[in-house]
């Protein structure tokens, strides 16, 4: 069985690593590639949520 971990970069997104499904409010699947991990925004500016573009570092998004 492969690690799985969720990782909160500090004033950053999430770093999901391991087979974690992701699927939207409808359950449905949003693609990722296979064994990558992916990093989910958490400051809300991304223009490609869910996933982090590095907006967070313009907006200077403090998760304090």
């Amino acid at each position: 069985m492969a690690d799985k971990k969720i990782t909160r970069i500090p004033d950053g997104p999430l770093k999901v690593e391991g087979d974690i499904p992701l699927v939207d409010t409808e359950g449905n699947a949003v693609p990722t590639r296979e064994g990558a991990p992916y990093f989910l925004c958490r400051c809300g500016a991304s223009q490609n949520k869910p996933f982090c573009d590095g907006t967070h570092k313009r907006v200077e998004f403090s998760d304090s």
